[in-house]
Parts: structure tokens; C-alpha cells; sequence
């Protein structure tokens, strides 16, 4: 991570055959077929919102949007995967992957006045 870059905390996982990726720091989610689709969405997701909450339409209500966390549910869910993935890794189990963890980077900018 630079030093001008913020890590939001995501994950995703796999339901009925879709993905879902949820981002627990914006509370914002995006589904898709793939991994790689929903990580895509999801980034551009949360620049779009981003964006629109420091310049655009919604720039007055940007304190309560850049503060919005996802649900505590989502929130248990993302250690219980972090705990799964970690115990898999010091076991060095193969398993099939339905589940994600990760991190979006999101560039932070010196405000301009």
C-alpha cells in the first residue's frame, strides 16, 4: 500500500452459482459469473461512489456516506472467511475456493480549495 492509498475491506463469495463481493468499509455490494467480474465491479463501484460523495451530487452528505459500514452480519461474516482461509493456509488444505478476502486500494488526494 503507498502511503497515499486507503485499504477497504471486502470480500466475496460465491452463492447458487453467482458471485457476490460486498465492501464492508462502504457497505456496497455487486454480484456477477466470476471472481475477476465482480472484483472489477466492485472497484468501479466504490470509485463511482467515492467520486459522487466528494464532488458530485451527494458532496453534502459525504461525512455520513465515507462513514457507512456494512451490517454487522456482513462484518462477522468477513472474519469467519478470514479465520476459514487462515486455517486452511497453516493446514495447507486444498479446498475449493468459494470465498475471498481483499482489499481495494482507494487513492486518497490532497483536497483542492
Amino acid at each position: 500500500m503507498r502511503p497515499n492509498q486507503l485499504l477497504l475491506r471486502c470480500f466475496a463469495e460465491r452463492d447458487d452459482g453467482l458471485w457476490v463481493a460486498h465492501c464492508l468499509d462502504l457497505s456496497l455490494a455487486v454480484q456477477g459469473d466470476s471472481l475477476d467480474e465482480v472484483k472489477r465491479k466492485l472497484d468501479l463501484q466504490i470509485r463511482d461512489y467515492v467520486q459522487d460523495a466528494l464532488v458530485g451530487e451527494d458532496r453534502e452528505h459525504a461525512g455520513y456516506l465515507l462513514k457507512r459500514k456494512a451490517p454487522l452480519s456482513l462484518w462477522v461474516r468477513y472474519y469467519w472467511i478470514c479465520l476459514l482461509l487462515a486455517k486452511d493456509s497453516l493446514f495447507h488444505a486444498e479446498r475449493q475456493a468459494r470465498e475471498k478476502v481483499f482489499s481495494e486500494p482507494m487513492p486518497m488526494q490532497f483536497a483542492k480549495c
